[in-house]
């Protein structure tokens, strides 16, 4: 187990340096946000990379591998967690507030993201439903240690996902979550059904295989943040969530890995979670809530597909107030929270 100091704290506050960020400062609500904006810019820079493969011709599949790495090494995850943050918050005043589209709408197709629907399962379904029963996206049913339950997991996201995610939201009278829905994902396949029929492989390589791919990851990261759920009290977000501190994937991509707090008040600011798990450290070890310091939530998920008990054990924060325990304990501790739970609450036999 780990007691390091958290650098996630050293992060520096956004601070418009120039006359330009201010101007863009201008146009948001919240300045802090302003990375955000710069981000903005380079995923445009990079969507203009993807229109241009429809011009390359029987170069695109000696391109292809140049542009994923692009996409998926240099902007992906960062792309992801704006768009989570500006899901949370919205991003532009209310005079510019046409250009909240543009995350969503224009950027997101590039980045293997349907318009609408993450901010729809998310917001409208995931948050509400907390990894409880109801929850299409809950892991609660599955054994978290498990690759084939993973798969299983991802199997039916990627297949009936958002027929289901449709389903809900019809039965739950949501009309306007609905609509965004179908008008996002019809819009999405609609455009590209087109593209298909002008160049195929350009749209493989730029809106198709890329949904895959995101999807695979963000089932990935969801299944990492629930994995350790206390069957006693699964609707405790300090008991069915983790926190990870103290990684680059924090500082690349606005303190993501604050997950516990992050269902404890979703709508806390990004610059403010660091802080806010240093003041609370006593609250976080009265619950006995599972932090690791070092590895971030693709790592967890990783670990725990290979069963790696001992590799998470050494990253397992001892926090002030919770039980004192030494390795097998810490593994005996994890492992317990890995079992399958029944919909009533209660960890099913094995």
């Amino acid at each position: 187990m780990t007691t390091s100091l958290n650098a996630d704290l050293s992060q520096p506050l956004p601070q418009p340096q120039t006359a330009f960020d201010r101007r863009l400062a201008g146009m948001i609500l919240d300045p802090r946000d302003l990375p955000f904006l710069h981000l903005i810019l380079g995923c445009l820079a990079v969507a203009s990379l993807g229109v241009g493969l429809f011009f390359s011709g029987p170069w695109v599949w000696y391109l292809a591998p140049l542009y994923w790495a692009v996409v998926f090494l240099g902007f992906e995850d960062r792309f992801i967690l704006m768009l989570h943050c500006t899901s949370h918050r919205q991003l532009f005043r209310p005079e510019h507030r046409r250009l909240n589209h543009v995350i969503p709408w224009v950027i997101g197709p590039f980045f293997g993201e349907t318009p609408e629907t993450y901010f729809v399962h998310h917001m409208g379904m995931h948050h509400p439903e907390n990894n409880l029963a109801d929850d299409l996206s809950s892991t609660m049913r599955y054994r978290r240690d498990r690759l084939s339950h993973w798969l299983h997991y991802l199997f039916s996201f990627l297949s009936v996902g958002p027929a289901l995610l449709a389903v809900y939201h019809w039965r739950k009278h949501n009309k306007k979550m609905l609509q965004r829905m179908l008008a996002g994902e019809l819009s999405f396949y609609a455009v590209v059904a087109v593209l298909l029929a002008i160049n195929w492989q350009a749209t493989l390589v730029v809106f198709v295989i890329p949904v895959l791919l995101v999807r695979t990851l963000m089932m990935a990261g969801n299944w990492a943040q629930h994995a350790f759920v206390d069957a006693s009290d699964p609707a405790n977000p300090y008991k069915n969530s983790l926190t990870c501190i103290n990684t680059r994937y924090n500082r690349r991509c606005f303190n993501d890995g604050y997950h516990i707090h992050h269902h404890v008040k979703p709508r806390c600011h990004w610059t403010e979670y660091p802080t806010e798990f240093e003041s609370n450290k006593d609250e976080y070890g009265r619950q006995d809530a599972i932090v690791f310091d070092g590895i971030d939530f693709f790592q967890v998920w990783a670990l725990l597909m290979a069963g790696q008990w001992k590799s998470l054990a050494k990253r397992f924060v001892q926090l002030p107030g919770a039980p004192v325990r030494d390795e097998a304990a810490i593994i005996a501790f994890l492992q317990s929270r890995v079992a399958p739970i029944a919909p009533s609450g209660s960890a099913v036999a094995q």
